[in-house]
């Protein structure tokens, strides 16, 4: 007998146009407007940081350098429940990538930068990836000397990040399910008497900057989640529907 243990319901609201405005605001019907003076206040909080900037990219205008990426980020948040279940809205049309270098202009990496022509760096219209036809929000850090290659400092980096990323999250909350452009339905289901599944994901968690993140509050967030580094490295077991939910966030 079939035990349906997790319903994920992912409404998706698609994003068509993005520009600056006088606040950070995004709506429904898909029209999103960036306000840079907000950088000023979450700044503050992160004395690792030196300063930031947000570029919006256009569709198809890649041809453009980019500091070193690292995470692609959807703007998602959950609405009811916890993550793996419940409802989450999220934004298609519209990406975070988070790039960085420190004053000196030294990359933030470990093992090897990205930086260069953002069209020779990026693979579109994959898994986890941007598409042409997807507007790009740069959330450029730099950071103060030599903290590009400290957790400390690329910590406060995904942070800044995730307070900008939280102001649209608020208001998707509050967003009508009915006006979703998509909407995606998944159960995570026990047969029992049949084989069990067990998929290994190798995440990074090698010292220094090179972590990763688990158990956020929100989709692909940082704020609430635990270092697999803290964790001690030892394996961790998450659900199908908590995977497809954003639980797992790169802090390389």
């Amino acid at each position: 007998m079939e035990k349906d243990l997790r319903r994920l319901v992912i409404k998706a609201f698609h994003v068509r146009d993005v520009s600056y405005g006088e606040e950070n605001r995004v709506t429904p019907d898909g029209v999103m407007t960036v306000d840079v003076s907000v950088l000023e206040r979450i700044l503050e909080k992160h004395p690792q940081l030196e300063k930031m900037d947000i570029q919006i990219i256009p569709p198809c205008d890649h041809d453009r350098f980019t500091n070193t990426m690292m995470d692609i980020i959807p703007i998602s948040t959950k609405v009811l429940g916890k993550l793996g279940d419940g409802i989450t809205h999220t934004l298609t049309g519209a990406y975070v990538i988070l790039t960085g270098v420190d004053v000196n202009g030294k990359q933030t990496h470990e093992f090897g930068s990205s930086e260069g022509k953002l069209k020779e760096k990026l693979y579109l219209n994959r898994a986890g990836t941007p598409g042409d036809e997807d507007y790009i929000l740069s959330f450029d850090v730099v950071l103060k000397a030599g903290m590009g290659q400290e957790r400390e400092g690329v910590l406060a980096a995904h942070r800044a990040c995730d307070e900008f990323i939280q102001i649209f999250r608020e208001q998707m909350k509050k967003f009508r399910g009915d006006l979703c452009t998509e909407r995606h339905e998944y159960h995570d289901v026990a047969r029992p008497g049949k084989k069990r599944v067990l998929i290994i994901k190798q995440v990074a968690g090698q010292g220094a900057m090179y972590d990763t993140s688990l158990f956020g509050k929100e989709p692909s967030g940082t704020e609430g989640g635990h270092s697999i580094i803290d964790m001690g490295n030892m394996p961790v077991i998450v659900t199908p529907n908590e995977y497809r939910d954003g639980i797992i966030r790169s802090m390389q």
